[in-house]
């Protein structure tokens, strides 16, 4: 068996593994002992182990099979089950200003195709070329946040729907949005469009039998069936218990680092970096067939 250590991230949300080699074969008992982990930690760091695309993607088989993302523009040439996110170059991201200051490729906290019936299972995100300042990502276990809400409000919630679109300006978000927003340049990815999605606002993860919060902040629209004053409301409430630090990892990368999450109990953002820095990120996605939500 391939031996590697496993300790809590700073903050309690999270683990890290340690000595794992890649330069050897991951036998099943060893990707068995990665799945445990991921499962109970949600988020799992491994420092400096990602050195090549070849690596990303051993790695990223223990989890489960691979899927080509929707978006075309996005995918790296040769390894079509790696997406390629960058500030320059053939995939240019959005520019805004808020607070003052310009940043590029910023993505607030959102689930992966959560405007989706069935998002994907998990992700590999690999730090490839790190920007000279910013450029960060962070998670949010919302199992955790699920956990900390009082009796009351879990009642409250239970069989409850969002709604949910696609976002691609994030002037439109509805929840989150710094008040003083500016799109500055819409960079050149051309994004397909997608139905709006009814999701529950409590997920029942399909392994572990955990509840967890579906939020996704880019893409939160209102509550099915309630009115907009009281159904906002509520969805502020659980946006900012969320949010409130308690629950989140943020990660200061170094080149090579790859970080692994349940899609199933979090959400993660991307902070963004200043403009005219390169930052360059690839990610892997575990397909998942659990089907939580349905087109409206």
């Amino acid at each position: 068996m391939n031996a590697f250590d496993v300790k809590p991230l700073s903050g309690g949300v999270g683990a890290e593994v340690i000595g794992l080699d890649l330069d050897r074969p991951i036998d099943a008992a060893t990707a068995r002992a990665l799945n445990e982990v991921w499962l109970d930690a949600g988020i799992v760091l491994f420092r400096g182990l990602g050195t090549s695309n070849e690596r990303h993607v051993r790695l990223s088989r223990c989890f489960g099979e691979l899927e080509v993302h929707p978006v075309p523009a996005i995918r790296l040439e040769g390894h079509p089950e790696i997406i390629r996110l960058a500030n320059k170059g053939r995939t240019e991201q959005m520019t805004y200003r808020f607070e003052g200051r310009e940043v590029v490729g910023r993505i607030p906290w959102h689930t992966d195709l959560i405007y989706t019936p069935a998002t994907n299972r998990g992700a590999i995100l690999r730090m490839v070329e790190k920007p000279a300042a910013g450029g960060e990502t962070g998670w949010v276990d919302t199992a955790l946040a699920y956990e900390a809400l009082p009796d009351s409000t879990k009642a409250r919630i239970e069989g409850v729907e969002g709604r949910f679109g696609f976002v691609v300006d994030l002037r439109e978000m509805r929840f989150g949005r710094p008040a003083d927003l500016e799109l500055v340049d819409r960079g050149n990815v051309d994004y397909p469009t997608f139905p709006e999605v009814a999701q529950p606002l409590v997920w029942t993860h399909p392994i572990s039998g955990r509840k967890s919060l579906a939020l996704s902040t880019v893409h939160l629209i209102d509550v099915v069936g309630m009115g907009r004053e009281e159904g906002d409301a509520l969805l502020t409430e659980l946006v900012d218990h969320t949010l409130d630090g308690r629950f989140t990892y943020v990660h200061d990368w170094e080149e090579g680092d790859m970080i692994l999450w349940d899609n199933w109990r979090t959400m993660h953002m991307a902070f963004g970096s200043p403009p005219g820095q390169q930052r360059v990120v690839h990610r892997t996605t575990m397909a998942g067939e659990h089907r939580t939500g349905r087109l409206l």
